[in-house]
C-alpha cells in the first residue's frame, strides 16, 4: 500500500494523530479487517509498536478489536470516525474551559494578577507597546483593549474591517455600552455593509467616510493601528502595532474628531 506523505500529513493535522497512527489506520482502512502483524508489514511500522498504536486508535474510536484468535482489528467507517473525533474534541475543550473557569476562583489567578500588577508598575507607559502579527492575534488584542474601555472607543476601518468587527466584537460593544462607553466608528459603508450597520445602531454610532485607514483608540490612551491594507494582505500576514501612549493617541483622536463632524450617517438605525 502506497500512501502519499502529503496525505498522511493532512490526516495528522485533521485527526490529531502521530505518524505511526496514521500509517496503521490507513493500512487498516485499505484492508477492512487485519492483524497487528499484517498492518505492521503493510504500513512499515515496527511490530513492537503496532499493538500499542492499535490500542491507542481503539481508545480514540478509530478501530474495533475483533473477538477471537488471532486478534484482528476492524476499521471504523471514516464518517463515523469524524463524528467521534468531533465529540471527543468538544468534550476535551469543555473540560479545559471548566478548569479555566474554576481557576478564576482560586489563589493561583490572584497571585498571577499580583505579579502582573507589580510588573506593570515598574514599566514606563511608553514601553507598553508591541507588534501584533496575524489577524487572529490582532483581534484578540483588540477585544482585550476594547473590553477594558472606560469612556470612549474610536474606530476607523475599511468596509471589510467593519464587517469583521460587527461580527466578532458586537457582544463586547454591547457590554461596554451598558457601562456608558461611547463608541464611534468611521468606515466606507457599502450596500453589503448596510444591514450589519443597522444591527450595530443601538450600541455604536457609525458614519460613512471615503478615507482608508485602520486604527482603534481606547480612552484617548491606547492605540492599535494596522500597517497594511486588508484588501491586499492575507489574514495571516496582517500586522498591527499596539501603543499605550496618551500623547499620540489623544492627538490622533483630536484629528478624528475634526473629521467626524463632517461625516454623516449613511444608514438609518
Amino acid at each position: 500500500m502506497i500512501v502519499k506523505e502529503e496525505f498522511l500529513t493532512k490526516l495528522r493535522r485533521y485527526f490529531g494523530l502521530n505518524l505511526y497512527e496514521v500509517k496503521i489506520w490507513t493500512a487498516l482502512l485499505s484492508r477492512g479487517v487485519s492483524t497487528a502483524g499484517e498492518l505492521s508489514d503493510i504500513a512499515n511500522v515496527p511490530r513492537s509498536r503496532s499493538y500499542d498504536i492499535l490500542e491507542s486508535l481503539e481508545k480514540k474510536g478509530f478501530v474495533i478489536m475483533k473477538l477471537g484468535k488471532p486478534i484482528k482489528y476492524i476499521a471504523v467507517p471514516p464518517k463515523e470516525v469524524v463524528e467521534r473525533v468531533k465529540k471527543n474534541m468538544k468534550s476535551d475543550a469543555d473540560d479545559k474551559i471548566k478548569r479555566l473557569d474554576g481557576l478564576k476562583k482560586t489563589e493561583v489567578i490572584q497571585e498571577l494578577n499580583s505579579l502582573h500588577t507589580q510588573g506593570v508598575e515598574l514599566i514606563e507607559p511608553s514601553d507598553l507597546s508591541g507588534s501584533l502579527k496575524g489577524r487572529h492575534n490582532l483581534y484578540n488584542h483588540l477585544e482585550l483593549t476594547i473590553r477594558n474601555a472606560e469612556k470612549t472607543v474610536t474606530i476607523m476601518t475599511t468596509t471589510q474591517g467593519l464587517m469583521r468587527k460587527i461580527e466578532g466584537l458586537k457582544p463586547i460593544f454591547e457590554q461596554i455600552k451598558k457601562r456608558g462607553v461611547k463608541i464611534r466608528i468611521a468606515a466606507p459603508i457599502t450596500k453589503e455593509a448596510e444591514k450589519a450597520v443597522k444591527d450595530l445602531g443601538s450600541v455604536a454610532e457609525v458614519r460613512h467616510t471615503e478615507a482608508k485607514a485602520r486604527f482603534t483608540i481606547v480612552d484617548g490612551k491606547e492605540l492599535i493601528f494596522m500597517v497594511m491594507d486588508d484588501a491586499d494582505v492575507h489574514p495571516t500576514y496582517d500586522i498591527g502595532i499596539w501603543i499605550n501612549t496618551p500623547f499620540f493617541a489623544s492627538a490622533l483622536e483630536d484629528l478624528f474628531e475634526l473629521a467626524w463632524k463632517s461625516l454623516k450617517k449613511k444608514v438609518k438605525a
